[in-house]
């Protein structure tokens, strides 16, 4: 009898990942994300290339009498000239040859000769000795399966999903390093679905490898407006984040002319002094001690006062603001002891934004484990310009406090995510509460929920100092009023009791193990 198939339903993305990563061997996965990440993108611009070679050399139409080879056509259609030495087929047809790596260090620098938007982007680590030629080569072969078909669009979908799912597993196995160029999708995901950006100027002064970018890039796509209608402006002193950025927007068609880089950062050499955004979504760096704030200290941005040379967090919030246009929105990631910290004038700085400036419009509590690079609990700030009016509810005198600690699932012992339906829940209470209801004062839809979420007068704010954490404003949830704490310390106890007797059974059976072993 004929033994069934098996079909292997595993996601594409999920299966590619496998499979590279057992060809890593011995490279950390800091180096490797490079290889397999140019890798992808090289195969992207040589599909979009290959087709419109077809088109052109096929003469149809518009394309008559056209040269497949001249550089000019391939610019008018935002499509990157690839040199022959650099295509796809040429590199594959030399896949299996010992000298494979340096035909791929030559095929990247090909291609940046002739598209000078790449310069200094792309990745030329293809002839070091670590990565032998066999590894490289079954690369080659296995993103050579990744776009199926030859349409440009299918092809810039697909890998462009590849290469953000590799940004993301790569940032895991990377773990704290890897988390300083990768905000988890689910977050970001989040940031945009509560800014609704729309149209309009789109700013993250660090922005790491693009993701906010690209979320809202598929926001707009998603929800049948045009991509044309966004422009993105970005900012990153890391030049190797910068170029992973750089790649991620351009295999998604995403313009990135506007993303800078320098080593000094934004504080020191703000690379958009005169960018007013209408939407800032970021995820700074946590409790910066090192940012040169001592330079700094008459710096026209701190407007709500100055913020400390020990501690970034605050000066990222007035940078963001100061960069926000008269109706712009603003969200952020921060530490949580942005909340309450009161150290060195930080206190000051928040009564200021609260009560002088009336831009802080939500705070939402995440849960633990969320980040890969930190386990410092974090909040996301959102903020406006114009919270009196606009397209929403006047919401000058409230705050909407959102404690979402209890969200969000495991996906291994270290690090957690928000699924979509926690996503949507945090996102309606929000954009129910903004929402013009029977006049310009009163919500649409919300209503507190014990636990959850509160809309709070600022006079309630200013009565707790002015202190921000959603955990005092929201209370406990209805069903935990009658919540027996002899019974829990109970149940707390034996699991404690029982964790100590495995471990103690464990060191039991390693002691003999040791025992038993002839060290003579």
């Amino acid at each position: 009898m004929a033994k069934e198939k098996v079909v292997n339903e595993e996601p594409l993305e999920k299966q590619l990942w496998k499979a590279a990563d057992k060809l890593r061997k011995n490279i950390d996965a800091a180096e490797y994300k490079h290889i397999v990440q140019g890798l992808i993108f090289l195969k992207y611009i040589s599909d979009s290339f290959q087709e419109h070679f077809a088109k052109l050399q096929a003469g149809d139409g518009e394309y008559a009498g056209a040269d497949p080879e001249d550089k000019d056509e391939y610019k008018a259609e935002n499509v990157f000239f690839v040199p022959a030495e650099a295509r796809w087929s040429f590199l594959q047809s030399h896949a299996k040859q010992p000298d494979i790596g340096t035909f791929v260090d030559e095929a990247m620098d090909a291609i940046e000769k002739e598209n000078p938007s790449l310069k200094g982007v792309l990745p030329k680590v293809f002839a070091r000795q670590n990565l032998d030629p066999t590894s490289l080569g079954g690369l080659i072969d296995l993103v050579a399966n990744i776009a199926l078909g030859d349409a440009k669009a299918r092809s810039a979908d697909v890998l462009g999903h590849v290469f953000e799912y590799f940004l993301g597993e790569f940032a895991l196995a990377e773990g704290k390093q890897g988390g300083q160029f990768y905000t988890p999708r689910s977050i970001v995901e989040l940031l945009v679905k509560m800014l609704e950006p729309y149209q309009g100027r789109v700013f993250d002064p660090c922005c790491g490898s693009g993701g906010m970018f690209v979320q809202s890039e598929k926001f707009v796509a998603e929800h049948q407006g045009r991509v044309n209608d966004i422009s993105i402006y970005g900012q990153e002193s890391n030049q190797t984040t910068w170029r992973l950025a750089k790649m991620n927007l351009a295999i998604r068609g995403i313009d990135s002319s506007q993303v800078k880089w320098n080593n000094e950062g934004s504080f020191l050499n703000d690379a958009h002094k005169d960018l007013k955004a209408d939407y800032i979504i970021a995820n700074p760096p946590f409790n910066v001690s090192d940012w040169n704030g001592e330079l700094l200290r008459k710096d026209g941005r701190w407007k709500y006062g100055v913020p400390p040379t020990g501690n970034a967090n605050f000066a990222w919030l007035q940078h963001f603001i100061y960069h926000l246009a008269p109706s712009g929105q603003a969200g952020v990631v921060l530490s949580k002891g942005a909340l309450t910290s009161k150290s060195s004038g930080e206190g000051d700085i928040r009564r200021a934004l609260i009560e002088d400036g009336n831009l802080i419009d939500c705070i939402v509590n995440l849960p633990a484990k969320l980040f890969l690079n930190t386990q410092i609990p974090a909040a996301l700030w959102f903020m406006s310009r114009d919270r009196n009016n606009g397209k929403f509810r006047n919401r000058s005198g409230e705050i909407l406090f959102v404690d979402a600690r209890n969200l969000g699932h495991l996906i291994n012992r270290r690090t957690r995510e928000l699924s979509d339906e926690d996503i949507k829940r945090i996102t309606d209470t929000y954009h129910n509460w903004r929402t013009v209801g029977a006049n310009n004062h009163l919500p649409l839809r919300y209503v507190d929920i014990p636990g959850f979420c509160a809309s709070v007068p600022i006079s309630r704010v200013k009565e707790l100092d002015y202190v921000l954490t959603p955990g005092r404003y929201v209370g406990l949830p209805d069903e935990d009023d009658d919540f027996n704490f002899k019974e829990r310390f109970a149940e707390l106890k034996a699991e404690f009791e029982a964790q100590l007797q495995e471990e103690s059974a464990l060191n039991m059976a390693i002691a003999e193990n040791l025992a038993k072993v002839d060290l003579s």
